[in-house]
């Protein structure tokens, strides 16, 4: 929903470093196109103040304790009044960017960036804009595996093969939690929510090549 500039754009900020907590509190506060409703350390807290505080635009990052960026886009992503969400975020990944508009995000702003670009990037979110850097969206319809890593297409393929999580940690000499902890991703990624969704998803992937 599109925000009428004849009022401040209200804000909740999710961000893990307090540093940059009062950084981006002290940018806000000083300029009135802007108001500040909640400031949160992780995506679990945002996730609260979404279900009590209505506001129009959300600053995630994607790096956050108990419920990370992707976490949250995917809790957020198949509400209908859920705010419009900003992926703001250090990460050198240059997959973020798509990685987040596959999973509904806004808009994503880089923290290498200026703090106006920021600014101008709440102000386009507000208005209804999409703002991201240039991603090739063909490869968003044509290839969802494209965004895989390396370690996730193993994964996968273990997966498609039949072996349990504990065979996949022996096999690529991994600990069972980080099977588990690339698996998530790996759903989140293919926006499945099981095993039997992710091998359904690589078998029609290599059915269609």
């Amino acid at each position: 929903m599109a925000v009428q500039q004849s009022r401040p754009i209200t804000i909740v900020i999710a961000e893990k470093n307090p540093l940059l907590q009062s950084s981006l509190i002290k940018l806000f506060s000083g300029d009135d196109r802007f108001a500040v409703a909640a400031v949160t350390s992780d995506g679990e807290r945002f996730i609260e103040v979404v279900d009590k505080t209505p506001f129009d635009v959300g600053v995630i990052g994607w790096e956050m304790p108990y419920l990370d960026g992707r976490g949250v886009l995917q809790t957020l992503r198949a509400r209908v009044d859920a705010p419009r969400l900003i992926v703001y975020t250090g990460s050198p990944n240059p997959d973020v960017p798509r990685q987040a508009m596959t999973l509904g995000a806004a808009g994503f702003c880089s923290k290498r960036e200026p703090p106006e670009q920021l600014l101008d990037t709440i102000i386009a979110v507000a208005a209804g804009r999409m703002v991201f850097p240039f991603i090739d969206v063909s490869s968003l319809a044509s290839d969802p595996l494209a965004g895989l890593t390396p370690r996730e297409r193993e994964l996968l393929a273990a997966l498609a093969g039949g072996l349990t999580n504990q065979q996949m940690a022996g096999q690529l000499d991994i600990s069972l939690n980080t099977v588990k902890f690339h698996l998530k991703n790996l759903y989140d990624k293919l926006g499945v929510g099981n095993r039997a969704q992710a091998v359904a998803f690589y078998l029609k992937g290599r059915e269609s090549r």
